[in-house]
């Protein structure tokens, strides 16, 4: 076996995740200086809309056109170039910033970013398996490094300021690192081991199988439909804190009373701590599953997201920055606990032939319908309590974020009933 292929695929990881970490969690600081603030939320649904299709469609070319690793560098090469198109071209804006081709730019680097977190995951199995490694085991750690790239890519951005002495995460410069890490991505990707297309996978395959949608049939049976209901009802809340926590903890550097505080003056570095919270979670699942079961696993993640948002919302950075800290820390029991405990529930009860498609059907809902319906209605709530508003209220709209997470715990605690035996299959 080649020891080297899992460094190279740790590198690929680093890279890979940095590139969204560069601006994830501090791009609507910047959209809110440039005078977008009222359109931070259409930024983060359009990672949901181009989830509902590019992902599926990259794959079946990856499936029959070009090898993965190869697709992997050419989505990474055009979401690079187009999100280094963005960065310059803000620099070169100021504050007088055009919202349609700002949102053009980065609407088509993230078009094609996207489908790289599937393309690189298909790209690690392959390489994996071609070198005698078990992907069961060995995936996994190489994964960690992912959380360390994006990790890395944040505290950059944070701590890093340009010739103004502005910080790269209130600046479009985050969006120039993010383009650079891409381009190096695109280059490195064809270095990699070849990853052949299995053209032949779809041959017997009908047009529904393809395009996964064989797996709506799930939603004939009731707990199935119903866990996939507040699937999308959960992934509602998944990108609200990365478009607005950012503003949130940055605003009170307007604050007399905060300004000079190191939480107000270093959001992008206070909220990665979610980041680290967020690979303890993913430890701490085999655990808990065995411990409380699948349902109370998926309503620890609920109750969780109660925690985050209300937190949030009665912290601060001076005396109350204990609150923001355990809002972060908690993340990464909101985050995992129903995200990877819900995939797995979903590997579970669906038969070998669905599974792949139950998984695409699993992220349609959370990260594709979810996340989108979830950030375009927070960004009305931010508007009506904070960008609209005589006198702005943070705490208000994390209180309404929080009372809507409360509402799906409780409706999912009375309505969704684990099955006696999770292993048996619905179709």
């Amino acid at each position: 076996m080649n020891k080297s292929i899992k460094s190279r695929l740790i590198a690929m990881n680093l890279i890979q995740w940095a590139v969204w970490g560069a601006y994830l969690t501090s791009m609507g600081s910047y959209l809110a200086s440039v005078g977008l603030a009222t359109r931070i939320g259409i930024f983060y649904a359009m990672q949901g809309i181009v989830s509902i299709f590019m992902p599926t469609l990259m794959g079946i070319v990856a499936d029959k056109l070009i090898p993965a690793q190869k697709l992997l560098g050419i989505c990474h090469g055009i979401a690079g170039t187009a999100m280094l198109g963005a960065g310059l071209y803000g620099m070169t804006a100021g504050t007088e910033v055009s919202f349609g081709i700002l949102f053009s730019l980065y609407a088509l680097s993230v078009a094609f970013y996207m489908p790289t977190i599937a393309l690189s995951n298909s790209a690690a199995f392959n390489i994996l398996e071609q070198n005698g490694y078990d992907t069961v085991k060995d995936f996994p750690p190489i994964r960690v490094f992912g959380t360390v790239g994006f990790i890395c890519a944040m505290l950059f951005v944070n701590f890093m300021t340009n010739g103004n002495g502005v910080q790269y995460q209130h600046s479009y410069n985050q969006f120039i690192v993010s383009g650079i890490l891409g381009i190096i991505m695109l280059v490195y990707c064809f270095t990699l081991p070849n990853c052949p297309c299995s053209a032949a996978s779809g041959e017997n395959q009908t047009m529904a199988e393809r395009f996964g949608l064989d797996a709506f049939k799930l939603f004939k049976d009731k707990q199935m439909a119903i866990f996939f209901i507040f699937s999308m009802l959960l992934g509602v809340a998944l990108q609200i804190t990365n478009g607005f926590a950012n503003p949130f903890i940055s605003h009170f550097k307007e604050i007399p009373e905060f300004a000079q505080t190191w939480g107000a003056r270093n959001a992008n570095a206070l909220i990665s701590i979610s980041q680290v919270s967020e690979t303890l979670g993913i430890l701490l699942i085999p655990v808990a599953m065995r411990i409380f079961g699948i349902k109370k696993v998926m309503l620890i993640a609920m109750f969780a997201w109660v925690l985050r948002f209300g937190l949030f919302g009665a912290g601060n950075p001076g005396t109350g920055v204990w609150m923001l800290i355990l809002s972060m820390l908690v993340y990464g029991v909101a985050f995992d606990f129903f995200n990877i405990s819900g995939a797995l529930y979903t590997n579970m009860r669906t038969s070998e032939k669905l599974q792949n498609s139950a998984q695409g059907l699993f992220m349609l809902m959370t990260n594709g319908i979810g996340a989108t319906i979830g950030t375009l209605s927070a960004q009305a709530v931010v508007n009506h309590f904070v960008y609209k508003a005589a006198e702005p209220n943070w705490s208000a709209a994390w209180y309404v974020f929080a009372a809507y997470a409360l509402v799906v715990a409780i409706l999912f605690m009375i309505l969704f009933k684990e099955p006696k035996d999770i292993t048996q299959k619905v179709a």
